[in-house]
């Protein structure tokens, strides 16, 4: 269970940094994305993500689903909500629900005030925003609308249970094999602040509107978390 449920917390990770030049269109008002979860090479669950927008508000959806034995712990299954601004996307509210909503967390947030208010578990705790703070779904296709500037980016993740910074760099174009076939990408990688850290690496859609194809993860003790596209669309 503790697995699945990190791969969950890691799927969010599939934008944490996401690099483009010149001017950004707009993606398709609503985009499918298919994904394989694996483990140290082997197929966990399946991964579906739905993007809906109307150029002014947008929602995107997530479900994992286990396979095998982690097929019992049912569907795990996020939301997030907000607006589409000039300056990119502002989330209004975030939900995580697991065990057939028998675990949960969410977070709110307060444009105006500019403060972020998450809940688990019963318990509710609100803080200043430390800059743009975004849910992990949000962050996931921020960048499909308003492209970054610069070779670093740094963004804090509002996920329910706290608020987390992270640093990610360009590492370059690349070609991308993957279940779906070949993707032309755009690589980025997390900087880490020390020798515990998890590495992260993440693989953009370059000619797709960058969304993400793939999210690896490789924790200190080699554990090795990957996401991978397997198709696009319904």
């Amino acid at each position: 269970m503790n697995s699945i449920h990190g791969l969950l917390r890691k799927a969010g990770l599939a934008a944490l940094a996401l690099w483009t030049a010149g001017a950004a269109a707009l993606p398709p008002e609503r985009v499918t994305l298919h994904y394989q979860m694996l483990r140290n090479g082997s197929i966990i669950g399946d991964l579906v993500e739905t993007l809906e927008h109307d150029g002014r508000s947008y929602t995107i959806t997530s479900e994992l689903k286990g396979r095998g034995a982690l097929a019992a712990l049912g569907a795990l299954k996020r939301t997030a909500r907000g607006r589409i601004t000039a300056e990119g996307l502002r989330p209004d509210e975030f939900s995580d629900r697991r065990l057939g909503g028998m675990w949960a967390a969410s977070a709110k947030f307060d444009w105006e005030a500019r403060t972020v208010t998450q809940g688990r578990r019963g318990k509710e705790e609100t803080a200043k925003m430390p800059g743009t703070v975004l849910d992990p779904l949000s962050l996931a296709y921020m960048f499909a609308f308003v492209p970054p500037k610069g070779k670093e980016y740094d963004v804090v993740r509002a996920d329910g249970r706290g608020l987390a910074q992270f640093r990610f760099k360009v590492v370059g174009n690349e070609k991308l094999a993957t279940p779906a076939g070949e993707v032309a990408t755009l690589r980025v990688a997390s900087v880490p602040k020390g020798a515990d850290d998890r590495a992260t690496e993440i693989w953009f859609a370059a000619e797709r509107d960058y969304l993400p194809v793939r999210a690896l993860i490789v924790d200190k003790d080699g554990t090795r978390a990957d996401q991978i596209l397997s198709r696009i669309g319904d």
